[in-house]
This record gives C-alpha cells, sequence and structure tokens, in this order.
C-alpha cells in the first residue's frame, strides 16, 4: 500500500476519478446522505491518501489556511470498508498532522467532526470549541489541535 501526498493539479484523472468515488461510496451511500461533493475547495488542497493497487483504501483533504477557517483544516476523511479496523484512519491522521506542521504556516487544524467519532479525534489531542449542530443532517462539532 502506497501512501500519496499530492495538490490537486497533481492529481492524476484517474486518481481524481478514485478519490471522488470513494468519497461519494462513503458519504453519501454509506451515510445516506447527500450533499454537494464538489465544493471547489479541492483545488485549494493537499489530498493525502493511501492506494492499494487501483484502489482508495484511505482518504483526506488537507484545505489550506483561509479557504475553510484561518487555519488549515483536514476534512473528508475516509476509510474504505475492506480496510478498516487496521488502524489506517489513526495513520493516515497522524500523517496529516505531521504534514501541516512541517508544511503550512498555521498553529491550529481546525475541523468539523462528525459526533460519532469525536473520541477519535480527541485521542489525537482535538479538543471541542462548538456547540452540536447539524451539518447536512448529521450532528457534528467544531474541534482544533494546536500545534
Amino acid at each position: 500500500m502506497d501512501l500519496h501526498i499530492k495538490k490537486f493539479e497533481e492529481l492524476t484523472n484517474q486518481e481524481l476519478y478514485k478519490i471522488i468515488e470513494a468519497r461519494i461510496n462513503v458519504f453519501v451511500v454509506e451515510q445516506d446522505c447527500p450533499y454537494y461533493e464538489c465544493d471547489n475547495k479541492d483545488q485549494n488542497s493537499f489530498h493525502l491518501f493511501y492506494q492499494d493497487r487501483e484502489q482508495i483504501a484511505a482518504y483526506l483533504r488537507i484545505i489550506l489556511p483561509g479557504v475553510s477557517y484561518e487555519e488549515a483544516s483536514i476534512g473528508r476523511v475516509l476509510v474504505n470498508k475492506k480496510y478498516r479496523r487496521e488502524g489506517l484512519g489513526l495513520e493516515m491522521m497522524k500523517q496529516a498532522i505531521s504534514f501541516i506542521k512541517d508544511n503550512l504556516n498555521t498553529e491550529l487544524i481546525r475541523i468539523s467532526a462528525q459526533e460519532y467519532i469525536l473520541d477519535f479525534y480527541k485521542s489525537l489531542g482535538f479538543e471541542i470549541v462548538s456547540d452540536r449542530y447539524l451539518e447536512d443532517n448529521i450532528p457534528h462539532f467544531e474541534m482544533v489541535l494546536k500545534l
């Protein structure tokens, strides 16, 4: 399995297609949540993904400061169903945090976290900084990690 971190313009057509396919499979199909997948943030993001042959095993995007929030952000975090319970999500988040710390000029990482996975983000050092809110009819909390 190979780890990739690429800017939008560095992605091949096939990689971009597989990433969008994985995001739709998890967020739209599995979570039964129709939402706007193409939100024009991908162009201002780094795309971190684990690829196993032609399949996206895990993915997230690192959104540059000033796009979603003043700080850098991590979003669209997913692990393909076939690869869950192997620690890939944790490894991927650690890679993203390290990348942000080393490459982006920000003191905080801000995320919008689904309620059911708060403990996962807390284990990485993220702290809740908002009240519960609905995003696409799914309960979320805003969280930050101080670098």
